[in-house]
């Protein structure tokens, strides 16, 4: 469960975490890492899509510059899981919401 979030924090059951961040089923992954900074590439999601998830959500940051390639969104439509892209404050919201009822996923940009 994300606790909170703000730019460049966010604190994960109880624990904080300052750079960005993949929450995986069971786990989180500090310091996760793109290809490119800020563009979102099918592998920098390989951990995610190991995970047989239903859902996975894209935060793009707090003011939503991280880019999601439409290549990258056909690719997990393609593995039959929905994918939800906002900026980070609401894809923690909807991480919360979708999580309790959905395998689900995260992967967070937590600056720009």
């Amino acid at each position: 469960m994300i606790d909170s979030y703000s730019f460049g924090r966010i604190v994960v059951d109880r624990k904080t975490y300052t750079r960005d961040i993949m929450i995986l089923p069971g786990r989180v992954l500090d310091a996760w890492w793109r290809k490119e900074g800020h563009r979102v590439e099918a592998e920098d999601l390989r951990e995610a899509f190991a995970e047989r998830l239903e859902t996975l959500i894209i935060g793009t940051g707090y003011y939503g510059f991280m880019r999601v390639p439409v290549e990258t969104m056909e690719w997990a439509r393609s593995k039959g899981v929905r994918l939800l892209v906002a900026k980070t404050a609401e894809a923690c919201k909807a991480y919360n919401s979708v999580s309790r009822s959905s395998r689900a996923a995260a992967a967070l940009h937590l600056t720009c």
